[in-house]
């Protein structure tokens, strides 16, 4: 009873940690966004003790992954979730599955490895280590007499001085003439000067 209680201690520990270190350091510091760490602590909570209390149990490990189908499919019956948030919530998912079922084989090397892993990928691809950005932004533009490819030279220096972003490149979208409005994509070096943090 007690090496069993300590098992799961131990387990939803890390298990805690992990998710905090994944949340509090790589996602919020560049989103702030209050729901979305609510949503991924609590999910990693709750579905590692859900899961170790299955495995416990002696119930199949197939009911565990069934879990973690159906809290994907969550996707399809709420709202809209941006894609950098719905791969945080599978990040999210998947590391109480590991934990849960490597905690009680006594691994403790492959557990750390797990974890880590996840964390140092987590960290990497959100820091940009080793990837070159582009931004892109779309505007609603009303001086179409620079949208020729003629006066492309024009339309950036313009779109630079109005906007005070790095713009590299234009792509023209819909064009209305009754209204003189054109659909912009600009794009711009995520970390040139004036880009946004």
């Amino acid at each position: 009873m007690t090496t069993g209680f300590t098992e799961l201690a131990l387990g939803a520990a890390l298990n805690l940690g992990v998710a905090l270190l994944i949340v509090r350091l790589i996602y919020y510091p560049l989103t702030q966004e209050k729901s979305y760490v609510f949503t991924f602590l609590a999910f990693d909570t709750v579905i590692y003790f859900m899961l170790s209390m299955l495995t416990s149990e002696g119930l199949s490990v197939g009911v565990g992954f069934g879990l973690f189908a159906i809290f994907s499919v969550l996707r399809y019956r709420t709202d809209e979730i941006p894609i950098r948030e719905m791969t945080y919530l599978f990040v999210i998912i998947a590391l109480p599955v590991i934990n849960s079922l490597m905690a009680p084989t006594g691994n403790v090397a492959g557990l750390l490895l797990a974890n880590s892993v996840t964390v140092l990928v987590m960290l990497a691809l959100e820091k940009g280590w080793g990837f070159h950005f582009t931004v892109s932004l779309k505007i609603a533009y009303e001086q179409i007499a620079l949208i020729v490819p003629e006066r492309r030279d024009e339309l950036l220096q313009d779109l630079r001085a109005r906007t005070g972003l790095p713009i590299q490149r234009v792509r023209v979208g819909n064009i209305d003439f009754v209204h003189d409005m054109a659909n912009l994509t600009v794009y711009y070096d995520e970390r040139g000067e004036g880009a946004p943090q």
